[in-house]
């Protein structure tokens, strides 16, 4: 195993500094704590139904109406919290309705695909 003295390192780094600089700002950048992920694991400041200033139960209703307007999913109730969404409808035995109902409440929440439950809405019978 060969030993580098520090005149050997001086002479394999000559000429490579910017590209040393780049990769030493590179691990840097990862190393800082991003914005986004600090505030969606605190208090929820990142979260943009919070942020709109608008009452749960209001974005709850808006969001069923919306999604009561796709072709195919009737009746919708929503359910939001921070953490995830649950849609009940009538439509959410096809699995086009349950896809567009998921990427609908992903889009109006940014909530990720895996934070949504579309369930199928019973027929209660009187």
């Amino acid at each position: 195993m060969k030993v580098w003295k520090l005149d050997e390192w001086k002479g394999a780094i000559r000429g490579k500094a910017p590209v040393l600089l780049v990769l030493a700002l590179g691990l840097l950048l990862l190393l800082l704590p991003r914005s986004g992920a600090a505030n969606s694991a605190g208090t929820g400041a990142g979260d943009p139904l919070e942020a709109s200033g608008i009452p749960l139960e209001t974005e709850c209703a808006r969001l069923g109406a919306l999604l009561e307007a796709i072709r195919g999913v009737g009746t919708a109730r929503v359910l939001l919290s921070r953490s995830g969404a649950v849609v009940v409808c009538d439509g959410a035995s096809d699995a086009r309705v349950r896809l567009d109902v998921t990427e609908a409440v992903s889009a109006y929440t940014g909530l990720s695909s895996d934070k949504i439950k579309v369930m199928q809405r019973s027929f209660a019978k009187n």
